[in-house]
């Protein structure tokens, strides 16, 4: 059987896929896949010749560890401020990258981990672990702690959460390219008329902040109050500037900012969801404690 460290270095991107995926944190997920490396290296010969599928013991286990750090992030996040998004993986575009296989799973990206917000934990693993493996649900059942039927129900009312919410699908990276370059020429010269063409009618910002950092403590929803949020920005920060001075970075798998701090400004980290041609949501991440572990 194969358990060396080469075959399940093989299986780490899908792990911290995974776990990032139920918890929504890159730390609670690698924790998660380091957990479940030493538990099997920790098995002797007869408990390891009982595992038929190393990769999907190891993401039953994962799972698993995941489910009690989603329970308790879960009471944590009841006294969060503000919307709460999930920890920004950022890469470069280098295929060489650690994170570029898990940031390449249409899975990850920013608008469908927001909608698996939307689930309860048991719903949340149950979903991710069958979509990501298949697995049966006789087995997710036992990492849930639940039979088998109420598996089966839990990933069903993922499944409808997930279609009713219809996350945009991931744009293509030309398009992406052309509406941030169109966005930032907006801002730029505070252009209200142009920010509204580009935004999709049911355009949503969402900033993550926990009231760390200035910002919105509720979602605005519509192309004109999202423009107007702009514009105000703008005014009392000169947001050019740092649209000047930010960079531009793969956020998820797809095109954003990442802009620094300046004055009373903190840094931030943006990503864009494109339905119709049109931005369709912004998710922009403050909270210094979701930022402290990115790339220099």
């Amino acid at each position: 059987m194969l358990t060396d460290e080469r075959v399940f270095e093989e299986h780490r991107a899908h792990l911290v896929r995974v776990g990032y995926r139920i918890t929504g944190s890159l730390a609670d997920a690698e924790d998660a896949v380091q957990e479940a490396w030493l538990r099997l290296a920790g098995l002797d010969a007869a408990a390891r010749a009982e595992i038929r599928d190393e990769r999907a013991w190891l993401t039953t286990v994962v799972g698993r560890l995941c489910l009690d750090r989603l329970r308790s992030a879960a009471a944590r996040r009841e006294h969060y401020v503000g919307p709460w998004l999930p920890e920004p993986l950022l890469t470069s575009g280098d295929s060489d990258e650690p994170l570029a296989a898990v940031v390449r799973d249409e899975g990850v990206r920013m608008a469908a981990m927001v909608v698996l917000e939307r689930l309860s934990p048991p719903q949340r693993v149950a979903f991710v672990l069958h979509e990501a493996l298949a697995l049966p649900y006789a087995q997710i059942g036992e990492v849930l702690g639940c039979p088998e039927a109420t598996a089966r129900q839990h990933a069903a009312r993922a499944r409808k959460i997930v279609a009713d919410a219809d996350p945009p699908p991931r744009a293509s990276t030309a398009e992406q390219e052309a509406l941030l370059a169109r966005f930032s020429e907006a801002i730029s010269r505070a252009d209200g008329a142009a920010l509204v063409e580009l935004l999709h009618p049911d355009v949503v910002w969402v900033s993550d902040s926990d009231g760390r950092a200035r910002a919105a403590r509720r979602p605005v929803v519509g192309a004109e109050k999202v423009a107007r949020l702009l514009l105000g920005l703008i005014e009392k920060y000169g947001l050019e500037s740092l649209l000047r001075h930010g960079s531009a970075v793969h956020v998820n798998g797809e095109l954003g900012i990442r802009t620094p701090a300046t004055g009373t400004t903190p840094a931030g980290v943006g990503v864009f969801a494109v339905r119709d041609g049109r931005i369709a949501a912004v998710y922009h991440v403050v909270n210094p404690g979701k930022l402290a572990r990115l790339p220099a």
